[in-house]
Parts: C-alpha cells; sequence; structure tokens
C-alpha cells in the first residue's frame, strides 16, 4: 500500500480546496434551485469577438503563440490600458498574456517571494491570494476590512500591518466578494504609506470595466510613485464574458515581466491561440458590449441591493463588480448556517461570507450576474425564508 502523504509536497497539502463551490455543487444535485453563486456572466461572449475566434480555425491558426503572447494582441492591451487610463506600456517588454487572470496573480507571487515574504492580503477578498501565497513560501498577513468603511482598505491599517518582511501588498479592487472599490483620495493614502516602505504591488482589476455610479475604475499604477513598484493582473472573462477562453494578462515593471515570462514559458508555454485572435478584437471593438452590460449589471445591482435593504437584511451600495454582500447578523445564523437552511428550505444558492475570510463572518455573496427574471425569483424566496425565520 502506497502511503501517498509521503510523497504530495506538505505545504500544498495544508491548502484547504476553495469553499466557493460548495453550495455551487449542492444546488446542481437539487432540483428547482436558484442558484446565485457563481460569478458567472450570463451573457454569451458577443457574436463578433466569438466570430473571430472561429475564423482563425477556419483559417487553420491553431499553432502555438509566442511566450508572451501575440505581439499584435499584446499592443492592443497596451493600448487599452493608455486609452482607458493613460498609463503607458511597452508592449514588448510590459506585457505578458497568460491563461487567465490567476496564472497571472500565481506567476506574480512566485517571482517575487522568497521564502519568508509577507504578503498583505485584505478581507474579505478572492480566494486564491492566501493558498497562492502559501504555495509561494511566502506568509500571508490578513487586514480585515469592515462593512463601516465600505469594505475599503485603510492607510492606516495598511500601515499598522508593515512589518520588516512585507514584501507585496494585493489591491483586490472592484472587490469579490464585496463589490467594495477604491477611489483615487483612498490609493493617493495607500500610495504615501507605500513610499514610506520598500513594497511592490499587485493590482487585481479583473473588474476595472464594471463600476456604477459615475464612479470610474483608477488603477494605482496611476498615482505617482506608484507605476515603477506595481503589476497589474487583467483579463477578458468579467468585461467581455470570455470566462471559458481563459486569457488574461500582466502589466509592470520590465525586469518583473522578464522573470514571470521565464516561469509561463516552462509551466504553460503560451496562452490559447484561439482565445487571443478573439481578445484582439475585443479590444478592438468591444467597448459598446461593455457598455452595455455594464448597464444591464448597473440595473440589477439597484434591484437586489434595495431588496435586501427592504427585507432588513441592510446593505452598503457595491459601486463594483457583480456582487453584493449583505448583513445577515440580524438572523442570528451564522453564515454557514443561512446559506445551507436557505438552500435546503427555499432552494436558493448564495456563498458564505467566511469563503472570503473570517471577515466575512455574518454577511452572504450574492451574484448579480443573472437575468432579472432569475434575480426577482430568488430575492422572493430569500423573503419568504426571513419571513419565516422571523415566526420562529
Amino acid at each position: 500500500m502506497i502511503d501517498y502523504n509521503n510523497f504530495i509536497n506538505k505545504k500544498i497539502s495544508t491548502v484547504k480546496p476553495s469553499g466557493i463551490r460548495k453550495f455551487f455543487d449542492i444546488a446542481n444535485e437539487m432540483d428547482d434551485v436558484i442558484s446565485l453563486s457563481i460569478g458567472e456572466p450570463d451573457f454569451q461572449t458577443p457574436w463578433h469577438i466569438r466570430e473571430e475566434g472561429i475564423n482563425s480555425l477556419k483559417k487553420g491558426k491553431t499553432w502555438y503563440s509566442p511566450n508572451r503572447g501575440f505581439a499584435e494582441l499584446r499592443e492592443e492591451i497596451a493600448a487599452y490600458y493608455k486609452r482607458r487610463f493613460g498609463i503607458e506600456y511597452d508592449a514588448k517588454k510590459q506585457t505578458l498574456v497568460t491563461v487567465g487572470g490567476s496564472e497571472a496573480i500565481d506567476l506574480v507571487f512566485r517571482t517575487l517571494l522568497d521564502p519568508g515574504d509577507e504578503v498583505i492580503i485584505p478581507e474579505p477578498s478572492f480566494v486564491c491570494y492566501e493558498p497562492l501565497t502559501v504555495m509561494a513560501d511566502g506568509v500571508p498577513v490578513i487586514i480585515n476590512t469592515k462593512n463601516e468603511d465600505n469594505f475599503r482598505l485603510k492607510a492606516s491599517d495598511l500601515r499598522a500591518a508593515i512589518t520588516p518582511k512585507t514584501k507585496l501588498l494585493v489591491l483586490p479592487f472592484p472587490n469579490n466578494p464585496t463589490g467594495a472599490i477604491m477611489e483615487r483620495e483612498d490609493l493617493e493614502e495607500i500610495a504615501e504609506v507605500i513610499k514610506e516602505h520598500d513594497i511592490f504591488i499587485l493590482s487585481d482589476e479583473i473588474y476595472c470595466e464594471l463600476t456604477y455610479g459615475n464612479k470610474n475604475h483608477v488603477s494605482i499604477a496611476e498615482i505617482d510613485g506608484m507605476y515603477e513598484r506595481t503589476i497589474v493582473v487583467n483579463g477578458f472573462s468579467k468585461s467581455y464574458a470570455m470566462t471559458g477562453w481563459r486569457l488574461g494578462y500582466a502589466l509592470g515593471p520590465v525586469p518583473v515581466i522578464a522573470q514571470m515570462t521565464k516561469l509561463h514559458q516552462y509551466g504553460i508555454m503560451s496562452a490559447p491561440t484561439t482565445a487571443q485572435y478573439a481578445a484582439i478584437e475585443a479590444l478592438r471593438n468591444g467597448d459598446r458590449d461593455v457598455e452595455m452590460m455594464r448597464g444591464e449589471y448597473d440595473m440589477r445591482r439597484r434591484l437586489v441591493v434595495d431588496s435586501f435593504n427592504a427585507m432588513g437584511l441592510t446593505c452598503f451600495e457595491p459601486l463594483g463588480a457583480f456582487y453584493v454582500f449583505p448583513c445577515i447578523k440580524s438572523t442570528g445564523l451564522t453564515s454557514e448556517e443561512f446559506c445551507t437552511r436557505l438552500i435546503v428550505d427555499k432552494h436558493v444558492a448564495v456563498v458564505p461570507g467566511t469563503a472570503f475570510g473570517e471577515s466575512g463572518e455574518g454577511f452572504v455573496r450574492v451574484s448579480y450576474s443573472y437575468s432579472i427574471k432569475h434575480l426577482k425569483i430568488a430575492l422572493e424566496r430569500i423573503k419568504e425564508f426571513l419571513d419565516e425565520l422571523k415566526k420562529g
């Protein structure tokens, strides 16, 4: 009998599987379940983008791409950041095309971290940052953002968390799961702290096109003194409804991108060719698609926030991504209990806030990347669930 534990890397074996999909998987095994659990756009990839991918296959363009991605795509990525945010990147030396934004995040950690280096991670946040830090021999340092601060990272909390071992700050905004954003004034305060210390920033901007209420996304790379110490991670999944195409990218200082490319070259080699041709079309001609989807998400956002507040589940106004993070403490249930009873009693799936860090206790994540009809049915069932809880 083989003792597999003797062969599996001990560090990796300590990392828990992601808790996000637990209730999604339960929902798939039940009938009549309305799932608001996964951040999956309900839009199809716009036809002109799909068509470009199809045409590349018809023309037999099925070869490997260069390690960093096709030059044409990297030029469009650099042009996009200059057009949208006024930030100039060298397409040849400062861009890397990856297999989704997740690969880019992993490459940042493995490139920058030596054993024992500390990574500051604001939570609640997406589930990958802490385990990827651990697997890169780093030490996660968690800052719990607060509901009363609209889940923004405060400069004072950042300053208090920094030690001589701090090497990297993760900025996950617009935020999954809270929908929080960081405005320019917030980032300027963060930048002042960063300038006092020799720290790099990983700015995960995958939701940068999904901001609302006249609050356009601001990249910390725009802030004075931050460009040279920021690695931006982005991709096509959320903005262009291209989740299954698995395409992301990183932008940053030449020496860092060069080392990330080395890891990418040996571990992946190159991103999917067909997806890259589709992405070129998305960046060139996809602005109207993004505007249409953002407008639809905004309408859903207002419906869901207003509905939760009317039910008595207080919810701050999220200004980014496509999630709301209502407080369920008034029910007397834990986040896990609330989600379990909701799916069993009313066949509605949402995600416990604790899936995104301990500070998520007392909250649940609800995705509004679903149709209005879908949302209205789910909200009606949630209201029924709350009414029944009150009756005891």
